[in-house]
């Protein structure tokens, strides 16, 4: 299909509009009023006035809604109507002596301007027409030089029209690139004023490791230029440092280490801007990669300065930590008055008093808990988390936790087993060698994070059974607690290492706590460069896992030999 410039059709459609309605009044004076060439001998009669009518209507209202899928076709509807309404001055006027032949030129004319073909049908219309008036009337008509120059001039100033038109003709492939280079250029301009716009840092890496793009906000945040940045190295602009100030390797760096993985990779970091300072920032990084080989062809770091939130973090860690620091004194002293009250050789109280006492030296333990879950929880924090990590044979270790944990099951009535390894145990003689599974940690932070996971295991159990569990690989040792209770809502389980959070179901207020446990328990195994996670469904229990690095049994002799070295060192007089 042969077409021009949409708006040539809008031009063309207002045209022929105007004359619409230029036709249209001109009929109705004609037919009220006949005065000089406003009479009905003149072609001005009701069918002229009608047709102009709907010449008018359709251009107003019709074309528009046609134009919105086909501009082409809605201007030929108007171009149909217009040859219609010509035609029908043209019969009541002497035909193809008729003075309107000068519109149907005109008409003609404007053909060219939907291809060749339209002009071929306006050529068409006219032969035909010619053939019908020269055969009307029993074949009356007389040929003559200006009916055969009618139908010859139509063919010639249609050919003229196509000759002039098509110089403007756009074909469909070259349309439609034009209006997706339109849309392209639109979203470009809007994908670039949301990204000068973000307030976080944003940085498009290349395979390579160079920059492609960055935001005003990274420029500043790194303390670059724009246009200097681009091009350069990412680690050279972003250079980052772990929050303690050390040195930060390429799998600690998310910059570096996207390009190995195909997930997101979010972490606090230390960025030193280009003047030396430093600030506390948050990346998040995420890959791009290609949906066919399902490789990384780049990636995008989105960058968020936390320096504030951060240092508001520490001065509300700060205030716990001393107000919990200073409370548990005095709760401490309560507590031991209230345990002399309750001992029968230093005092003699009725029944009575005993239960208030009781009652006040439980909720006083409870308070000293508290403070102590407060105070651990902000060293948690701030990295002042004591911590003396040595060689553990977690087996024989969970082992002995385990008997002194299962008083606490079997008081409520609940069953309790412990399993260790899986089918990696290997038969000598009548006796199954058990798999030894090392791993450097504080044994009394692992037991904490174990009795804490344990305890709200039982309290969250009515009935059934707490299985602790041992297994692992060459690289990581796993341990897992699973109870038969009421298990965890879907909704809550992403939030459940949160500092403070608590599920909100009527067993857990009835049970109370503080909503610091697991979060201390997460903090605990991430000292040890662990994870720590939950699996769990509705009224049909939960397991918590626990995995840490595991130490090969030739580390774990070389970590014990040089911890005893340590220890005889220590123990030794200084002369």
């Amino acid at each position: 299909m042969q077409s021009v410039s949409d708006k040539y059709y809008y031009w063309y459609n207002w045209a022929v509009t105007s004359l619409g309605l230029l036709l249209t009044v001109a009929s109705i004076v004609a037919l009220t009023m006949p005065t000089g060439i406003l009479n009905p001998e003149n072609g001005f009669i009701a069918i002229t006035a009608i047709i102009g009518f709907v010449q008018i209507i359709y251009g107003l209202i019709f074309f528009r809604l046609r134009a919105k899928t086909s501009p082409w076709i809605a201007a030929l509807i108007s171009a149909m109507l217009l040859t219609l309404n010509v035609i029908s001055l043209m019969q009541d006027t002497g035909q193809l002596h008729s003075q309107y032949w000068v519109l149907w030129a005109i008409q003609a004319f404007f053909s060219g301007l939907f291809g060749v073909y339209v002009v071929a049908a306006i050529g068409f219309l006219m032969t035909l027409y010619f053939v019908l008036v020269a055969t009307g009337e029993a074949g009356t008509q007389q040929l003559d030089i200006i009916t055969v120059g009618a139908v010859v001039g139509t063919y010639l100033i249609g050919a003229i029209g196509y000759l002039i038109w098509r110089n403007l003709y756009i074909d469909h492939e070259t349309k439609r690139v034009q209006k997706l280079t339109g849309q392209l250029k639109t979203n470009q301009q809007q994908a670039e004023m949301l990204i000068q716009s973000i307030s976080d840092g944003l940085v498009v890496i290349t395979p390579e490791g160079k920059i492609s793009l960055i935001n005003p906000a990274a420029a500043r945040l790194t303390g670059w230029e724009v246009d200097e940045a681009i091009g350069l190295d990412v680690q050279l602009v972003v250079k980052l440092l772990e929050e303690d100030n050390k040195p930060i390797n390429d799998t600690g760096n998310p910059l570096k280490a996207i390009f190995g993985q195909l997930e997101t990779i979010s972490a606090d970091k230390l960025l030193v801007k280009r003047d030396g300072k430093s600030i506390v920032v948050s990346i998040v990084v995420s890959p791009v990669i290609l949906p066919k080989t399902k490789t990384v062809s780049g990636a995008v770091a989105i960058i968020r300065d936390i320096s504030v939130s951060r240092a508001e973090e520490k001065r509300r860690a700060d205030f716990i930590s001393t107000a919990s620091h200073e409370m548990r004194t005095p709760v401490a002293a309560i507590e031991g008055y209230l345990a002399l009250a309750l001992n029968d050789k230093v005092s003699s109280i009725d029944s009575k008093a005993r239960g208030f006492l009781e009652k006040a030296h439980s909720s006083t333990q409870h308070l000293g808990k508290l403070f102590q879950d407060l105070l651990t929880s902000a060293r948690a924090e701030d990295g002042r988390l004591v911590s003396h990590p040595v060689v553990v044979e977690m087996g024989s270790y969970l082992e002995q936790l385990t008997d002194s944990l299962r008083f606490t099951a079997e008081k409520k009535g609940l069953m309790m087993d412990f399993v260790i390894g899986s089918e990696e145990h290997v038969t000598a003689g009548s006796k199954v060698i058990k798999p030894l599974y090392y791993v450097h940690v504080d044994p009394d932070r692992i037991r904490e994070v174990i009795t804490n996971l344990f305890d709200n295991a039982t309290k969250y159990t009515e009935a059934g059974k707490i299985s602790v569990g041992l297994t692992g690989n060459n690289e990581v040792i796993q341990i897992y607690i699973k109870d038969t209770g009421a298990g965890i809502p879907a909704d809550d389980v992403p939030h459940l290492f949160q500092k403070f959070y608590r599920v909100d179901s009527s067993a857990t207020r009835t049970i109370g706590g503080t909503g610091l446990g697991l979060f201390i328990c997460r903090k605990i195994i991430e000292l040890y460069n662990g994870r720590v996670w939950v699996e769990s469904e509705l009224n049909k229990g939960s397991t918590f896992y626990i995995n840490l690095p595991r130490v090969s049994s030739q580390k774990a002799t070389e970590l014990q030999a040089s911890e005893a070295e340590k220890a005889l060192t220590l123990s030794q007089p200084i002369n």
